[in-house]
């Protein structure tokens, strides 16, 4: 059974100068944790990753910029964008089999942004894009970044929604009290990346975007960052929303998640439940939670889902939301 991982990272070395000529690694934590084996593995877009993806049982990759991405850069990341989207397109082109891409954009710049990905996707053949939270001090519902979520939405592409580090003083507020260490990894894959990818979520939701752009399509990693497990609560909030639907409507119509290597058959139960089978997809969230052993295939075997659901989920549900082997857009939307 084909096996596809739509949330996989990789990093550049410009990228990677660009985060450190502007002082980020004091701003944000997580840019110090790309180092070492994952900056190794982040950097390879060669054999060595293939070889891994080998071990683990994983058949395609579909690659993305790793967190923070190009999100904290000005004018520069238009460039700079281009340039990452171009190697990685030169990469695919050497391994169609193996590999996929979600465009890197230069979201400071969200006009610009729009651009680059039409331009990823008519020309590249990318199959969406991500975002990594909030630009500065505004989050993703701030009109400045429309255009963005409209070429998404008009170009048929899906948008994953990344987690990133909270802001200096959600952490302080939060997050710390403990030793350095503690309070970084608390801030980030300890739970603070996690609720900040969630809410960016439901501030789509609750602003409207999805009454405005009723088939854009959203990722959410990790088995939805949280939100999935707070649904009764949610919808609390349907009483004074003044959206168009439940918000219950948007997570079954306009949300798709994944396990981001979190292999839980528990998790990935409560997201059917949520969301529908029809709207889960496989990923391992490399090199992050790369464990050796066959992790993937081995979850896949186990995770309690029916042969037809398990095909979906494995790589179904993929190609119907990016229109692959021939399959439908979801929503009808052409490029």
């Amino acid at each position: 059974m084909k096996l596809v991982g739509v949330e996989e990272h990789y990093l550049t070395a410009e990228v990677r100068d660009a985060w450190d000529a502007i002082g980020l690694g004091s701003r944000d934590p997580c840019v110090s944790i790309h180092s070492g084996e994952f900056e190794r593995r982040l950097l390879d877009l060669a054999d060595a990753r293939i070889g891994l993806m080998n071990e683990a049982g994983l058949d395609v990759q579909v690659l993305s910029l790793t967190t923070p991405a190009l999100h904290d850069l000005g004018p520069e990341s238009i460039d700079l964008a281009r340039r990452a989207n171009d190697a990685v397109a030169e990469t695919i082109g050497r391994r169609p089999d193996r590999l996929q891409a979600l465009a890197t954009l230069p979201v400071a710049m969200p006009e610009e942004a729009a651009l680059e990905l039409e331009r990823c996707v008519r020309t590249l053949g990318f199959k969406g894009t991500i975002l990594c939270g909030r630009v500065g001090s505004r989050n993703l519902d701030h009109p400045d970044f429309r255009p963005i979520f409209e070429s998404a939405a008009t170009l048929g592409v899906p948008v994953l929604l990344h987690p990133r580090t909270p802001t200096a003083e959600v952490r302080s507020a939060y997050y710390s009290g403990f030793s350095a260490e503690v309070d970084a990894v608390f801030a980030m894959f300890g739970l603070g990346w996690h609720f900040d990818a969630g809410i960016q979520f439901l501030r789509l939701v609750l602003s409207g975007m999805f009454d405005r752009l009723p088939g854009l399509q959203v990722i959410l990693g990790h088995w939805g960052e949280v939100v999935l497990f707070y649904v009764e609560r949610l919808a609390t909030l349907d009483r004074f929303s003044g959206l168009d639907h439940p918000i219950a409507t948007y997570l079954r119509r306009n949300l798709y998640v994944t396990a981001s290597g979190m292999f839980s058959p528990d998790y990935l139960a409560r997201a059917a439940a949520v969301v529908g089978t029809d709207r889960l997809l496989f990923s391992t969230d490399f090199p992050y939670q790369y464990r050796p052993g066959g992790d993937a295939r081995r979850f896949l075997a186990g995770c309690g889902l029916g042969e037809t659901d398990k095909a979906a989920f494995a790589h179904g549900n993929w190609l119907r939301l990016t229109g692959g082997s021939g399959a439908t857009r979801h929503g009808g939307i052409g490029r």
